[in-house]
């Protein structure tokens, strides 16, 4: 049996803790669907074909892994690809309550489609894609946090505003 498996988010941008997660959960599922929400709601840094090209770029080396842009429900979407895993990321315990929510009403509407938590390494944990965008609108030093495509995306974006 083939598991597809999607990890959901805005991915505004994707960090190196993105990436840790993407590349375990590449070992544990046939196929991984990285799914970049629109999200217009977040207002976004980033254009969602942005995110998504940046996302494509730094997943690229992963061959079971695969890059999409999705604007419905979560749900649905992971029907639509046949997926039956729903990834989430837990950075801190603070992050368990809401996850827990998400999963239950997931799990109401769908019950088929289950959903796991994977913890980044101890190394990315406290990396979030807020506090890369705050350290690159502020002109900090965020390399670390992020691959070399998405620094220069990030430093080039923040430079224009």
């Amino acid at each position: 049996m083939s598991t597809i498996a999607v990890y959901p988010g805005t991915f505004d941008p994707i960090t190196n803790g993105h990436t840790d997660l993407v590349e375990r959960a590449s070992k544990l599922f046939n196929k991984v669907i990285v799914a970049v929400a629109a999200s217009p709601k977040k207002r976004p840094a980033l254009s969602h074909e942005l995110r998504i090209s940046l996302a494509k770029t730094v997943l690229g080396h992963l061959p079971n892994v695969e890059v999409v842009g999705f604007d419905n429900l979560l749900t649905e979407f992971t029907r639509s690809v046949n997926g039956q895993v729903v990834i989430r990321g837990l950075r801190a315990v603070s992050d368990f309550e809401y996850e827990f929510q998400l999963a239950n009403m997931n799990r109401a509407i769908a019950p088929d489609v289950e959903s796991i938590f994977l913890t980044p390494s101890e190394k990315h944990s406290y990396i979030s894609s807020t506090l890369v965008r705050e350290i690159a609108s502020l002109n900090g030093d965020f390399g670390q946090f992020v691959s070399p495509d998405v620094k220069r995306v990030l430093q080039e974006h923040y430079k224009t505003i």
